[in-house]
């Protein structure tokens, strides 16, 4: 009996960890490597030969290196025991009111990034539509379609994945997920190469985009602010890194597990990125679009477009639910402990389903993820340009979830002399990356103020 209880139950009496450092690369890849690969192209559009690639491979290292000193901080100093998500770890090595400020730019972050990935999948099912029409009525014809039915239909798919108990058991999803992005990744690297090599040179410089010919100064310097912080927050998985380690099997040490599944990771991510971002500049030059699978920087050989926006679908679909069940375990855990009594709440009788074996059916779960995705998906239909605020969200959780926390935690558990060498390099860093967060977040609310002038609400159109 007590065999049989160890092998279902973890060292902290949690159910059995069967991760590996495989399976944590998947959820690594699908939660960093999202359709905005394909946007890189206008970011080193805006910042140019130099400085494009160059911030790519800085802020993947620096994401490399605070990953692993959060990956050391994931067991409470004193105990050893696990920490289950980012606060409990905040808490556990810094206390106070630190795990406040933690929970609050980590849980905003992950409902705005679920809402943002309702967005992209709607504009990229709306692309696919759009690409028949293109192709069969011409290049000239709008072909504009409302997005609200397309933002329903992956409402309808996000319920039904909802109902996964928990990030242990969405491993096949990831692994799916990881595959889909290198799959449209590689087509959109395909289609910039074809056109790179095909004639008409696409004019581009050392400093990207041109003050006079294609943007004013106002606009390259709010556009350089916003390239930055959207190469800077491309890399950013911290909000579930946390929820990622607690997966993986104790032996071997689930830190070392985590850091070489960071550092495989990561190391694929800034291939793709750079690569892409590259050469889709290189394409289409000065003029790279936002997203050059979405907005129409190719029209044929238009089967090859969508299937790749099918990929980028599939994969959002995945990403989802990745940011998504770090939020439902923190509130079904917290309903848990406060009605400890509630049979709403905590019954979850087996029933058998059909190829899929037997699953607890719980009404609460049910009822509560059902409610989320619903709420996440009105969001996005009330507000069309909320990956504006997305960016500004972006640059209020990076600094402190990616930067900030790992290195005081770090410092900390370390206990690293005030004033010493490495104890200045490292919050110089700190502060470095602040000012990354402030010129991005400046960016992002002057795209804001723009789109208000022409907002309309659920009534996005592609």
């Amino acid at each position: 009996m007590e065999l049989e209880a160890s092998n279902r139950y973890g060292d902290d009496g949690s159910s059995k960890r069967t991760g590996t450092w495989v399976t944590a690369s998947a959820h690594i890849i699908t939660a960093v490597i999202g359709s905005g690969v394909l946007s890189l192209s206008w970011a080193i559009a805006q910042l140019g030969w130099i400085a494009g690639p160059m911030a790519l491979v800085i802020f993947s290292i620096i994401t490399w290196f605070t990953s692993t000193l959060l990956a050391d901080s994931c067991r409470d100093p004193v105990s050893g025991k696990r920490c289950s998500c980012y606060m409990d770890a905040v808490k556990s090595n810094l206390g106070g009111i630190s795990n406040k400020f933690c929970g609050l730019a980590q849980y905003v972050n992950l409902v705005g990034i679920t809402i943002g990935y309702s967005i992209t999948s709607a504009i990229s099912m709306a692309a696919i539509e759009r690409s028949g029409c293109f192709h069969k009525e011409g290049h000239n014809v709008g072909c504009h379609v409302k997005n609200n039915k397309f933002m329903i239909t992956f409402g309808i798919i996000e319920i039904i994945l909802s109902q996964i108990p928990n990030f242990h058991e969405l491993s096949w999803l990831s692994a799916v997920a990881a595959v889909m992005s290198f799959g449209y990744s590689t087509i959109g690297l395909g289609l910039s190469i074809a056109k790179a090599v095909g004639g008409n040179q696409a004019r581009t410089s050392l400093t990207g985009t041109t003050v006079g010919v294609d943007v004013t100064s106002w606009q390259k310097t709010w556009n350089c602010f916003e390239a930055i912080g959207d190469i800077a927050f491309a890399f950013a998985f911290s909000t579930v890194l946390v929820e990622i380690q607690d997966t993986l099997k104790p032996n071997p040490p689930e830190n070392e597990s985590m850091k070489k599944a960071t550092l495989v990771g990561v190391s694929v991510t800034t291939v793709f990125y750079v690569s892409c971002g590259a050469l889709g500049y290189a394409a289409f030059g000065n003029n790279a679009p936002g997203n050059f699978l979405t907005g129409f920087g190719f029209y044929e050989p238009y089967w090859l477009i969508d299937m790749a926006n099918v990929f980028i679908i599939v994969h959002l679909i995945g990403a989802y639910q990745v940011f998504c069940q770090p939020i439902f375990k923190q509130v079904e855990d917290r309903c848990f402990n406060r009605w400890p009594n509630s049979s709403f709440i905590k019954e979850s009788p087996p029933i058998k389903l059909p190829l899929f074996g037997v699953y607890s059916f719980s009404v609460f779960r049910v009822v509560w993820r059902t409610g989320y995705v619903i709420l996440t998906i009105v969001l996005a239909m009330l507000l069309p340009f909320f990956n504006a605020i997305l960016g500004l969200l972006g640059a209020a959780s990076f600094w402190p979830l990616t930067v900030y926390f790992p290195i005081q935690m770090h410092i900390s558990r370390e206990q690293i002399r005030a004033f010493s060498w490495k104890w200045i390099w490292l919050n110089f860093l700190v502060l470095l990356c602040l000012i990354v967060s402030v010129l991005a977040a400046a960016g992002s609310i002057a795209t804001i103020v723009k789109d208000l002038s022409t907002y309309e609400p659920f009534n996005s159109v592609s």
